[in-house]
């Protein structure tokens, strides 16, 4: 199993970096709205944040207890949220990895999430046949 995330070059083909750090699969893979930042989703528990340019983490996202399966920047590029099989969801700030809320209420895994265009509202889908917004 690869622990990677490759960047190809959508004209030529090419692989032209390879993101690494995570200890298990990576789930998710996203670029905030400028292409400066990729964050990356893991079974690992964790969550990372690549500079696009230089490909090197800036911050790993620790804290919750099992896999997350989506990440999403919201279209200021200034908080994720991350969706886990933990039933919670957490926001962070990308830059620092600090989580700065968790979502709890659903009583199943939560599989995805997503900000709204001002980025002050959260969706998030479950298992447990429920859709939650937070605001």
């Amino acid at each position: 199993m690869d622990k990677t995330c490759k960047l190809w070059d959508a004209l030529s083909g090419e692989c032209i970096a390879t993101l690494r750090g995570h200890d298990d699969e990576v789930l998710d893979v996203v670029f905030d709205s400028t292409g400066q930042y990729i964050a990356t989703a893991s079974a690992d528990k964790t969550g990372r944040v690549y500079d696009a340019l230089s490909q090197l983490c800036i911050a790993t996202l620790t804290g919750h207890q099992a896999e997350i399966s989506k990440i999403v920047f919201n279209p200021q590029g200034n908080r994720l949220i991350t969706a886990s099989a933990d039933k919670t969801a957490r926001i962070w700030d990308p830059i620092s990895g600090q989580c700065k809320q968790i979502l709890e209420g659903h009583t199943d895994e939560i599989f995805s999430c997503a900000f709204n265009y001002e980025g002050n509202t959260i969706i998030t889908g479950s298992k447990d046949n429920t859709c939650r917004i937070w605001r």
